[in-house]
């Protein structure tokens, strides 16, 4: 008899073969941490004779699962913001809360975390993406857990890199000292294309190539992005990162739930692995992912969770469950993805799809010994049905639960025996998650209580405070006064022709401000608009002092950049009332009495308020400001406007008061 460590006995096994091969009662012999031989309980035990021998009792052996797309550390995010659409969720609360606390004593807690609750579900093997992904590796590592680990890619700063470049650098540093780790397969994980430059894509696709590591990436998750893609590159997403290369790599494109037949057969050609994650998509409104279309194109399609921040948990038999309903429920075909093809997708498939179905994902010699028990003899599973072989797939797939899992192998070591863990200690884990929840708390209260707060936490602002003095007249025609801007004493360094669109928010709290959303369309000589360009200014408490003449000196002012659409910052900000004003602008720069002024000459369309021409110039301090407030009337006059008619009031103020 052939010495082994490990022989499980009386099991129903699942082997997830190309033949789909059952053995009941079944049995598996492990040497190490190899798959030795699988078959009749009767056949192995006379053949081999185990260090250890383990009755299953009827339970079901099968392959570990394989979790094949998360954001492990984000565990301690869970529920953190929820029934919010993605980009709200992702621009408004995530990206600010990891700018504030991701750290590598957070990321290796919400990883430790993570795998606890992946080994007690069934998952053997995760492909993660995130931050500080060394330390996602050496917690995945202490849990015994087999993981790809991707070190994320942004073409902005992240918690553990201010450049592109700086973790680039990680990711090389990362990949060159664990490249042959027996368990941790290190990556490189380019975001999304809407967060990378081509410059980005085309380095993590060599970086990829060059260590032959996967590469990991979110395709075509929402409509919006696609919409996106097809206006800014005149392309979908799958033919665009084409073209920077990406398919070079063994690619790991997590959700691509918006793609036609045409980039199906692009990612089948290239051996690209897709990853549904249903739970996630459906929760953040991204839609349903075509699986079965995929899969008869031969697409190897796996399954993933995503995080729990958008799931809420990593659950793999929800997910796989998940998985046979959407397909059957978007198609109107209740064949679609049959119980088999779930649990496969799981499985071989999976690992298929993460590159790695050499190594795992089928029961079969010489594959690691990554297996999972499961207790079908519970009241929720039984009857069991004997005539049709594939029942069992049904059993696991529409009935069976995550906490039927009683043992985990991994690389042919228990981690979990008898449903209790052996590489963790959750208690210990528990509180100081819980300590991370009650900062974050407070973190987002003070947030939520300012919305100048809320505008620099998504980014982009600048918290540099910039005064002006300004008045406006209302006139009857805007035509003299272009006139007299020709007039000696008026020098114009510059002129612009705007079409302005804004939207003001205002909110409860007076002492909040006003924000406003700009669409500036640049006009041209021939009345074409030239480009478009989006703003955000947050505008401080009103009427901060008052000059002789109603010249005013307003209040301090943020200014960002709008990237996202009205919408989300709606959605976001929340405002308890909203006004939209649009006018036609021609503004001058001029130098007058040697001072630079601002002239608007605003025709106001919504509200038809009439027209109005306006002087500003930024000013830094008391004195100037005094100074300035004096040429302002002056100037005024000098333009044939009555200053005593001057309005020391902002737009939005006439009208929303």
């Amino acid at each position: 008899m052939e010495s082994v460590d490990f022989i499980f006995t009386n099991a129903l096994v699942l082997t997830m073969d190309l033949n789909f091969n059952q053995y009941n009662p079944g049995a598996v012999a492990i040497s190490g941490n190899k798959i030795v031989s699988a078959g009749p309980t009767e056949e192995i035990t006379r053949k081999y004779a185990g260090g250890e021998i383990i009755d299953c009792q009827g339970k079901v052996l099968m392959p570990g699962l394989v979790n094949g797309h998360t954001h492990v550390p984000m565990n301690l995010l869970r529920g953190l913001a929820d029934d919010l659409r993605l980009d709200v969720w992702l621009q408004g609360y995530m990206l600010p809360v990891e700018r504030q606390f991701v750290s590598p004593d957070f990321v290796r807690l919400g990883t430790l975390l993570a795998c606890a609750e992946l080994i007690r579900s069934g998952v053997t093997t995760f492909c993660d993406m995130y931050y500080f992904e060394e330390d996602v590796a050496r917690a995945a590592d202490e849990a015994g857990l087999r993981a790809i680990c991707g070190e994320t890619i942004l073409k902005f700063p992240t918690p553990d890199a201010q450049s592109f470049e700086e973790s680039l650098a990680m990711a090389r540093d990362f990949i060159q000292r664990w490249k042959d780790h027996p368990r941790i397969i290190p990556a490189v994980a380019p975001h999304a294309p809407y967060t990378c430059t081509e410059e980005i894509l085309k380095a993590c696709a060599s970086l990829a190539v060059e260590f032959d590591v996967p590469l990991v990436i979110h395709l075509a998750e929402t409509e919006l992005e696609t919409e996106n893609s097809r206006n800014e590159n005149g392309m979908p997403v799958i033919p665009y990162v084409k073209k920077m290369n990406l398919f070079d790599a063994k690619v790991i494109a997590a959700h691509c739930v918006h793609i036609d037949e045409g980039e199906m057969r692009t990612l089948q050609h290239y051996d690209a692995g897709v990853v549904h994650n249903p739970s996630s998509n459906l929760k953040l409104g991204s839609g349903i992912a075509p699986v079965k279309r995929m899969i008869d194109l031969d697409l190897s399609v796996g399954i993933g969770t995503d995080g729990v921040a958008s799931n809420n948990d990593l659950d793999m038999f929800e997910e796989i469950r998940l998985a046979a309903f959407l397909a059957k429920g978007s198609t109107g075909d209740p064949t679609a993805i049959p119980a088999q093809t779930a649990v496969l997708m799981a499985t071989r498939m999976g690992a298929k799809a993460l590159h790695i179905d050499h190594l795992t994902g089928s029961i079969e010699p010489g594959k690691v010994a990554d297996l999972i028990l499961v207790n079908i003899n519970q009241p929720h599973n039984i009857p069991k049905f004997q005539r049709d072989p594939s029942g069992i797939y049904a059993q696991l797939v529409y009935a069976a639960k995550s906490t039927d899992v009683t043992d985990v192998m991994i690389d042919g070591k228990l981690v979990l025996r008898n449903q209790k863990l052996l590489t963790l200690q959750e208690e210990s884990l528990f509180a100081r998650a819980q300590d991370y929840a009650r900062q974050i708390d407070a973190f987002l209260i003070e947030r939520e209580g300012s919305v100048l707060a809320k505008l620099i936490a998504i980014g982009g602002a600048s918290e540099e405070e910039s005064f002006e003095v300004q008045a406006k007249v209302p006139v009857q025609d805007i035509q003299p006064i272009l006139a007299r801007l020709n007039q000696p004493g008026i020098t114009i360094l510059r002129k612009r022709h705007y079409k302005e669109y804004d939207t003001y928010f205002s909110f409860g709290d007076p002492d909040q401000g006003w924000l406003r959303y700009r669409e500036d369309h640049f006009v041209a000589p021939n009345g074409e608009v030239t480009h478009v360009r989006n703003r955000l200014t947050h505008i401080g408490l009103m009427g901060e002092h008052h000059f002789p003449q109603q010249v005013l000196l307003s209040r301090s002012r943020y200014i960002a950049p709008a990237t996202q659409s009205l919408r989300f910052y709606r959605e976001y900000f929340k405002p308890s009332q909203e006004y939209q004003i649009d006018k036609e602008r021609l503004r001058f720069l001029v130098r007058y009495q040697e001072t630079e002024f601002y002239i608007n000459l605003d025709t106001m369309i919504t509200p038809k308020l009439g027209a109005f021409l306006e002087v500003k110039s930024r000013t830094w301090s008391r004195k100037d400001a005094e100074r300035k407030s004096r040429i302002i009337p002056v100037l005024i006059q000098y333009l044939g406007a009555d200053p005593e008619k001057s309005l020391s009031e902002d737009y939005i103020e006439m009208i929303g008061q």
